[in-house]
């Protein structure tokens, strides 16, 4: 069972494997676990202490300076914005290399979010999660970047639509029996083996 104690040593590591493994990098949250979704009610927060510990341990054990090291925080949703900015600050400090503000309300909370950090001295491009159905609205990429955003995510998006279509062509087997009517729907054995790339066929 993993202890706060052993946190930090877990931390490093998976920054040890994760580099061995030739991962990019890795994110780092300061829910308590077992967490919860970002957009739901009911979560709990680590102290800011302890999430510098993690942040430091992992800033600490990695090898290649190009190891990027995320460190989530969902203290707006807990403590509102301006806790929020004061882990953000702290976590740079620790090491971190981008922010990540979960469940920001408005692309002006993203605005005052980077002003606040940058007022501060904190200077690390954020991330914004796209997800659907959540509290962050539905903004273009285009719109973020006057926001000090550096990358965006689109976590769930993909999923969402393969399972919606599958559920169609599930229902369309059970109704009709077939799925001659679903054709135009789908990519062709060529259109896929093209996608997919594979040669000599």
């Amino acid at each position: 069972m993993l202890t706060r104690a052993s946190a930090p040593l877990a931390v490093m590591r998976a920054v040890k494997e994760f580099e061995q493994a030739g991962l990019a990098g890795m994110q780092i949250e300061d829910q308590e676990l077992p967490k919860k979704c970002g957009h739901l009610p009911g979560k709990r927060l680590v102290s800011t202490s302890e999430m510098v510990n993690k942040i430091c341990a992992a800033s600490d054990a990695r090898r290649d300076p190009d190891f990027f090291i995320v460190a989530r925080t969902d203290a707006r949703a807990v403590d509102g914005l301006d806790a929020a900015v004061r882990r953000a600050r702290a976590y740079i400090d620790a090491g971190a290399d981008a922010i990540f503000p979960e469940a920001l309300e408005s692309a002006d909370e993203f605005r005052a979010f980077a002003r606040q950090l940058a007022k501060e001295g904190g200077k690390a491009p954020l991330v914004a999660n796209m997800t659907e159905f959540g509290k962050t609205p539905y903004l273009a990429s285009a719109s973020l970047k006057i926001s000090a955003i550096g990358l965006v995510l689109f976590p769930v998006t993909a999923l969402r639509m393969a399972t919606k279509a599958i559920e169609q062509m599930l229902v369309e087997l059970r109704t009709h029996g077939s799925q001659r009517d679903l054709l135009d729907r789908m990519h062709t054995r060529q259109q896929l083996y093209d996608l997919l790339q594979v040669r000599g066929v």
